[in-house]
């Protein structure tokens, strides 16, 4: 077993950490204060070669790993978790591309990410229907060689400003997951429009809204792979996108730890820093040991999809863990900065408030745990 990293991942790390600190870390609490969209420091980060991390060298792309990327999102997300929600976006649209995509689709939208600065989302959720994908109600219909679109899309990060879609609909509800379909959709056909934005307690920077599709008529070729094989496609994507949840997980544990280490050794009490107290002391421990616990398991589920083995359980523990923890760490990180940590003159209230969410989207903690009972009752 070797841990090390090979100088072309060590590099790209090193690139992202220095882009969060200098870019990314300045500017956070301005954007999640105003929840304006931070387009310029997306634009700097594509310049960079931080976005879209994963796509094919074939279609401009990095050709990066699973790991490469999780090591990038660990450092944004040191800096800001709404910035690196958005900038992973575009990765999680494309992922669909990449699983089930043709030749054209995939030279004509991976290419667009890399030859042009623009976003692509990733439209699964409903009002009904998050962790039940099979549940969605988005229909589609087939209309002579073409097809039709009519549906609503909720908590689409990307939404408001994303060049295309890649949308998963059903032709039949009563099917469940054998009738649902995925398809990429460009963002100015006739009919689709976004919703408002919605105003979030954590990840401000991002742009979510909703993405309504009425009476779409999109091509046949906007189809990718089969019209039964939508549901193999959200569920492929999950477990690949998982590792990144829990990579930002990381970064925001390592953050907290940062931020809390450093209080304590200047925050005075009874004539001792406070790190001098073992009850910090403890704290502190909790959150190294959650940090390097949640790195390994991010890891080791990055190694697995870049194998191509895509069942794996290992990604929905990484998920679990690394957000469970996160929210642990950075309340923790709170109690340690005491009256401070609760207002916005320190930045550990907004890492407990995006800490959130990532016990949230793509998958709640509940549902990841139902998950990983399956694999264990299923006898794997």
């Amino acid at each position: 077993m070797d841990l090390s990293f090979s100088e072309e991942q060590v590099a790209l790390a090193q690139t992202a950490r220095e882009f969060s600190r200098k870019e990314v870390i300045p500017k956070a609490a301005h954007y999640d204060e105003t929840g304006e969209f931070p387009r310029e420091i997306f634009k700097k980060a594509w310049e960079t070669g931080l976005m879209n991390v994963e796509v094919p060298e074939a279609y401009g792309g990095l050709g990066g790993t699973c790991l490469d990327n999780c090591l990038v999102q660990e450092e944004v997300a040191f800096g800001c978790a709404g910035i690196n929600t958005s900038l992973s976006a575009s990765s999680l649209a494309a992922t669909p591309l990449l699983i089930a995509g043709d030749e054209a689709q995939k030279k004509k939208y991976l290419g667009k990410l890399t030859s042009e600065f623009c976003f692509a989302a990733y439209c699964c959720s409903e009002p009904d229907a998050g962790s039940d994908v099979a549940g969605m109600r988005t229909r589609v219909t087939r209309h002579g060689d073409d097809y039709v679109l009519n549906g609503q899309k909720r908590w689409i990060t990307n939404g408001g400003v994303a060049d295309f879609y890649t949308v998963f609909a059903t032709f039949d509800p009563a099917m469940k997951h054998k009738g649902i379909a995925c398809f990429v959709v460009d963002a100015n056909t006739p009919g689709v429009k976004a919703g408002r934005k919605e105003n979030k307690m954590g990840h401000r920077a991002s742009n979510t809204t909703d993405v309504i599709f009425e009476d779409v008529k999109i091509p046949k070729s906007a189809l990718l792979g089969s019209e039964d094989g939508g549901f193999k496609i959200a569920m492929k994507t999950f477990d690949k996108s998982r590792p990144w949840i829990a990579a930002s997980a990381a970064g925001v544990i390592r953050r907290a730890l940062e931020e809390s280490r450093n209080y304590s050794l200047e925050r005075r009490t009874f004539g001792v820093p406070i790190a001098s107290h073992q009850a910090i002391q403890f704290m502190l421990a909790d959150m190294a040991i959650a940090y390097e616990s949640t790195r390994l398991l991010t890891h080791k589920a990055a190694w697995l999809v870049d194998k191509g083995d895509f069942t794996s359980v290992v990604s929905a523990y990484a998920k679990t863990y690394g957000a469970d923890a996160a929210m642990r760490v950075t309340v923790d990180a709170v109690q340690i900065f005491g009256g401070y940590g609760y207002t916005k003159e320190y930045p550990v209230e907004k890492l407990m408030r995006d800490a959130k969410l990532l016990q949230i989207y793509e998958g709640t903690s509940q549902i990841q745990r139902v998950v990983i009972a399956r694999n264990i009752l299923g006898g794997k």
